[in-house]
């Protein structure tokens, strides 16, 4: 439902919020010159990525659940509003490009529905009913993952979907900007990093939302890896597009096989334009029906597939 708690109930919850603090080192702002301002916006970002590291435990747990899930045929779906919905639909829409993954696989949604990727939807982060829906839309179910993004902990949007994942039996993460032991979330995994308050008090697209950036990052790339898209430290499940990624396909292939640049093309016509065929072709040296039958077997893992 709606948020329908009073203004004195809201008060008193943001003002609990580490992200809602003022920020000592930031209190001269207006009196600082461009280069002062910057200089301190840098230094206070640098304190993001030491946050996300305290909180890998954690993200380790999430990935592995994560893993399970999708390779029981379940998929991840990232819910936010605003600065936070925003950052869940740029990285669900960089996997099919990235790692060759179907559209449906990781999917973001965001309160407010298309329009409030490119302007505020007043109201929508306090209507939990409307991110039930969203996921009723999409038959969310108990081999699913529901990841709830939010700096405040408290944003009704985002806890609705929780809420309902946790209910109907998917998996449940949450990820957040301020850590709390009162304010309990009934999920599997609160990924919480520690930024403190920001440079512009409750500003929180500034250190919260690169934190959960880092975090969303790490959530995608460590399960696609989990799940063999990668070899080495190579895309070899990413989806030629365009020319810029047909070559990219190229210097792929030439990277894990040490072939030249006029070889490559050839060897993936042979190989039917599938990027791991041709590496697993070319360095176990076989057929393109065996490479396909030892990545069959294998299960996307180009490592395991060269080995037979």
């Amino acid at each position: 439902m709606s948020d329908r708690r009073s203004g004195k109930v809201i008060f008193r919850e943001l003002s609990r919020l580490v992200t809602e603090q003022r920020n000592p080192r930031s209190k001269r702002l207006d009196r600082l010159s461009t280069p002062q301002v910057l200089r301190l916006m840098n230094a206070e970002d640098r304190r993001v990525p030491l946050a996300v590291g305290r909180e890998i435990p954690k993200i380790t747990r999430a990935v592995d659940l994560i893993v399970g899930r999708l390779l029981q045929g379940g998929r991840m779906f990232y819910v936010g509003a605003g600065t936070s919905g925003r950052l869940g639909v740029l990285d669900a829409a960089e996997c099919p490009p990235t790692f060759g993954t179907p559209r449906t696989l990781v999917q973001g949604i965001i309160a407010g529905g298309r329009r409030a990727l490119v302007r505020s939807v007043e109201g929508a982060e306090d209507d939990a009913r409307a991110a039930v829906s969203a996921l009723k839309k999409r038959r969310v179910g108990a081999k699913d993952v529901v990841v709830g993004i939010m700096a405040s902990r408290r944003t009704p949007y985002a806890l609705g979907a929780v809420e309902y994942g946790r209910r109907i039996g998917a998996a449940t993460i949450v990820v957040t900007a301020n850590p709390s032991a009162s304010a309990k979330i009934d999920c599997d995994v609160v990924i919480a990093p520690r930024v403190g308050p920001e440079v512009v008090t409750g500003s929180t697209r500034l250190k919260a939302g690169t934190a959960q950036k880092l975090v969303l990052n790490m959530l995608s790339t460590a399960t696609m890896v989990r799940l063999g898209k990668v070899y080495e430290n190579l895309m070899v499940d990413l989806k030629t597009a365009s020319r810029k990624l047909e070559e990219r396909t190229k210097r792929v292939f030439m990277h894990a096989t040490g072939a030249r640049y006029e070889d490559a093309e050839p060897a993936l016509r042979r190989a039917g334009g599938s990027l791991k065929v041709a590496i697993v072709m070319r360095r176990a040296k076989i057929t393109r029906s065996e490479a396909e039958r030892r990545l069959k077997r294998a299960q996307g893992w180009v490592r395991k597939a060269i080995a037979g």
